[in-house]
């Protein structure tokens, strides 16, 4: 391998500096090998290997440094000694530039051709003495001639080498250190008379560095590793290289360590990745923040859409000249829209709860036909609307299904609806249930728009909607799967989707245990379309019952005025705390606001029970949390009673603690 020849590269963007180069180094009698560009460079290193890259500065497009500096990043060139040429002035700006890319040496143009020569006979005669070290070690024991003479050339070559290179025996005992080791580290020579190569290396990294030995020691090859020595002051300074073992006469003489000093390139490395987690984080708060202003902005538009034809046929009621079936038909335009705005309300308490953990179950033994019956119940009239064929299979459940029926009905209308949405006119929707084994499984599928392949994934994630645009074609906020998902968990369920794409339906399962213990909690919320019609007629339990309302909001306080004079009951409406305590010796029952300016309802529970007086009362608030619930009562609120509240759900409030009352 000695005789064969070696590779030289010659990188200039000149041909005629090629030319010169070529002429002064052909003596060599190398394979010298040429390039016009950093580029066509790369391209020579990717096959073949070098002895010495002679390197142009300046040149367009990739200049010398960049070009060194990706020869750097690959792990074939990552050692090959590079010589910079350059015709412009050699400042030491960027002498030290050329060095700190790991440049052996630094040469000025007009070049002295036997001073390259003899720069470049260096470096091919290393070349082939490496190719030897590795290829020949076993033969070099008996060529002592050739290896005193090559030691030493080695020896000149490795004292004066960029890299950190230590000979030490087995023991650990340092035989040779180069001046580069010396420089970085800070030892003297004479200082190494009384130190152990393990007193220089990080106690971190003392174990693998005793395992490479060992190991070099063994199977007689390269080691490569990382690792971090301490240097005179006590500062890590990384290094990454190899190390091998000497043998002679078949037992190890000396281990051959070179390490090339890593530390700044490790800085850059550190600094780049935490450019790249700030970029990230950036990016991840960019979207958040992106997602939040999507979301407000159709929190805003799902919330007023409801409100225009509220206050629209509010207003055309006041004119008074509608007849009596556009009068109804506003009435119900307005009830309708009223419990749309509700029913986008308590999605959004519903999503607050699952964030925060507070959503719970009221367990019993439930009917799961029954609550899917109920849920279809209050979607027939949407299905009749679009003219949706609608096919039914309900199985008769044997077992126990434990669960939360009002829950589980919200789980089955919010399929249902969510079908009726994205299912055009005049098509087809399917409720099927059947009992496994194990579980009971609800299937609601549908003939409608489908669902996109890339969108499945993210169906039931909160404020995910396959089309967010301003122009999309159904409404919402996209809550309603993500609370289905959450509420089947919490059952012990499990719910999936599947769609074979764009116009072609889609379909819901969900598979609930049979006989499942869950955790029982205070939760009596139930969906607005179960709720009792509107009838206002005169009520025994209210007759003569003296009420005291206090709220600062006058449609508020006129309504519930309303509701309760209907049903019999005297009513004394206050806007204020400091009006309420002025009238509050009247008074049989308190219904009282909790928002209010100056003095809140809290401030006038307290002062009332100051008084002394047990008067029941009703927090009426649209503070709805389980929290508030909490807060209410322990200040001294007998009831709380959530906006928006129905006529008969407030009337039968009353009448409860009217009936307390008079039982005590």
């Amino acid at each position: 391998m000695a005789s064969e020849k070696v590779n030289v590269l010659l990188v200039d963007d000149r041909p005629e500096n090629l030319l010169a180069l070529e002429a002064t180094l052909d003596r060599l009698g190398q394979n010298l090998v040429k390039a016009h560009s950093g580029a066509e460079a790369l391209r020579c290193l990717l096959h073949q290997d070098f002895a010495v890259i002679l390197l142009d500065v300046q040149m367009p497009e990739i200049d010398g440094f960049e070009t060194a500096a990706l020869i750097r990043q690959r792990e074939r060139s990552r050692h090959t000694p590079i010589i910079f040429l350059t015709a412009f002035s050699a400042s030491d700006k960027l002498i030290f530039k050329g060095y700190s890319l790991g440049a052996v040496d630094y040469l000025a143009k007009p070049l002295d051709p036997e001073i390259l020569f003899s720069k470049v006979t260096v470096f091919v005669e290393l070349f082939k003495k490496n190719a030897e070290v590795k290829s020949q070690r076993a033969e070099l024991a008996s060529v002592n001639s050739e290896l005193q003479q090559s030691e030493q050339r080695l020896q000149d070559f490795l004292d004066n080498a960029s890299d950190l290179i230590q000979i030490v025996s087995p023991e650990g005992r340092f035989l040779f250190v180069n001046c580069t080791w010396r420089e970085v580290l800070g030892y003297r020579s004479e200082a190494l008379e009384n130190l152990n190569c393990f007193d220089i290396i990080h106690p971190d990294c003392c174990s693998n560095f005793t395992e490479a030995m060992r190991l070099a020691q063994k199977d007689r090859r390269n080691h490569w590793l990382e690792m971090t020595f301490l240097n005179r002051s006590g500062d890590s300074v990384a290094v990454e290289g190899s190390l091998n073992c000497q043998f002679e006469n078949g037992r190890p003489k000396a281990i051959r360590c070179i390490f090339h000093d890593t530390t700044e390139r490790k800085q850059a490395e550190a600094a780049r990745v935490q450019m790249f987690q700030e970029q990230v984080a950036r990016q991840q708060a960019e979207t958040a923040n992106r997602m939040k202003d999507e979301f407000l902005a159709m929190v805003s538009h799902e919330l007023r859409t409801p409100l225009n034809s509220m206050l629209g046929w509010s207003q055309l009621l006041k004119s008074r000249k509608l007849d009596e079936h556009t009068q109804t038909r506003a009435l119900d335009a307005i009830e309708r829209n009223a419990r749309a705005q509700a029913q986008l309300i308590e999605d959004l308490l519903d999503i607050s709860r699952i964030v925060s953990g507070k959503l719970h179950l009221k367990v019993e033994p439930v009917d799961l036909a029954t609550v899917v019956e109920a849920a279809l119940d209050a979607v027939r009239p949407l299905v009749e609307a679009k003219s949706l064929a609608l096919e039914v299979k309900l199985e008769q459940i044997t077992g126990s299904i434990q669960g939360d029926a009002n829950r589980l009905q919200q789980v089955v209308w919010n399929l249902l609806t969510n079908a009726i949405k994205f299912t055009h006119k005049g098509g087809q929707i399917w409720v099927q249930l059947v009992q496994h084994p194990s579980q009971v499984e609800l299937v609601i599928s549908d003939s409608g728009q489908g669902i996109r392949a890339e969108f499945l994934p993210h169906i039931f994630k909160r404020f995910q909607q396959a089309d967010s645009t301003s122009t999309r074609a159904h409404g919402g906020l996209g809550l309603g799967l993500s609370i289905v998902h959450h509420l089947v968990k919490l059952h012990g369920g499990g719910v999936e989707a599947s769609s074979a794409g764009e116009g072609k339906g889609a379909t819901f399962r969900i598979q609930l245990p049979i006989k499942a213990v869950y955790l029982v909690a205070d939760n009596d919320l139930r969906p607005l379309e179960s709720r009792a019609p509107l009838t206002l007629e005169t009520d025994a339990r209210l007759v003569g019952l003296r009420i005291l309302v206090v709220d600062d909001e006058p449609d508020a306080r006129e309504f519930v005025t309303t509701v309760l004079s209907h049903c019999g009951a005297e009513v004394t409406a206050t806007g204020s705390v400091a009006e309420a305590m002025a009238a509050i010796e009247a008074a049989d029952i308190l219904v009282s606001d909790i928002g209010m300016p100056g003095e809140d309802g809290y401030a006038l529970i307290r002062k009332v029970r100051a008084l002394g007086k047990a008067i029941p009362a009703i927090a009426l608030t649209a503070y709805a949390r389980t929290e508030d619930r909490t807060q209410a009562l322990l200040a001294g609120f007998q009831m709380h009673v959530p906006k928006p509240v129905e006529p008969a759900e407030l009337i039968a409030a009353v009448a409860s603690l009217a009936e307390q009352r008079i039982r005590v």
